[in-house]
């Protein structure tokens, strides 16, 4: 098992925190969304939802790369639904990636092969998929749907 770098949160007020990552990282700074916080930052559930976006888009594109790919622009664009559980306890129900490539399909080198894989690359979605239905739709640059 290899161990992660730390991350230090510090209170600053409320419900609002400064996140430390490493040194030489901009701190970020999260809340939480009214009633309970200001709304000042992102909240752990828009943290969890751009932690899997970004894993999923990040594992895109070293598919693609693998494959000889000019760098392809790609953008994802995540959602997520809470639902409360059988306690009355707010949990994620969900989560929905859209990622949309820069380049048409038939520009890319071996496309088909990047998506069969790039899923398996992703190492946050495939921890969380164990607790939250995770589901992804990719686009290229035409709108056309690649995988659903």
């Amino acid at each position: 098992m290899d161990a992660l770098p730390t991350v230090a949160l510090e209170r600053r007020s409320g419900l609002q925190y400064k996140v430390d990552f490493a040194p030489g990282m901009a701190a970020l700074y999260t809340d939480a969304t009214p009633p309970l916080g200001q709304a000042k930052g992102p909240d752990s559930e828009m943290l969890l939802m751009a932690a899997v976006g970004n894993c999923l888009a990040a594992s895109l594109a070293f598919s693609l790369d693998k494959y000889k790919n000019e760098s392809v622009n790609i953008k994802a664009v995540v959602g997520g639904a809470i639902s409360q559980n059988d306690q009355g306890r707010l949990r994620m129900h969900s989560i929905t990636v859209d990622i949309g490539l820069g380049a048409a399909a038939s520009s890319l080198r071996f496309l088909q092969r990047a998506l069969e894989q790039y899923e398996d690359f992703c190492v946050v979605t495939q921890s969380v998929r164990a607790a939250i239905p995770v589901t992804v739709r990719v686009f290229d640059s035409d709108g056309v749907l690649l995988t659903a």
